[in-house]
């Protein structure tokens, strides 16, 4: 029984590298997709369309 310790240790060792890989992913793919501030604009609210539901 004490050959499992180590084997579980390794596989938690082997599931936490995954999870920093998937991680390391995820941020860059977010990154890649992310809008620069600049070059965004603030949404003006067009009010026009508003007068024909009264």
């Amino acid at each position: 029984m004490s050959d499992t310790g180590p084997v579980e240790g390794r596989g938690e060792q082997n599931q936490q590298e995954e999870r920093e890989a998937a991680k390391r992913r995820i941020l860059a793919l977010a990154e890649k997709e992310r809008i620069p501030v600049e070059e965004t604009s603030r949404a003006v609210p067009d009010r026009r369309w508003r007068r024909g539901q009264r």
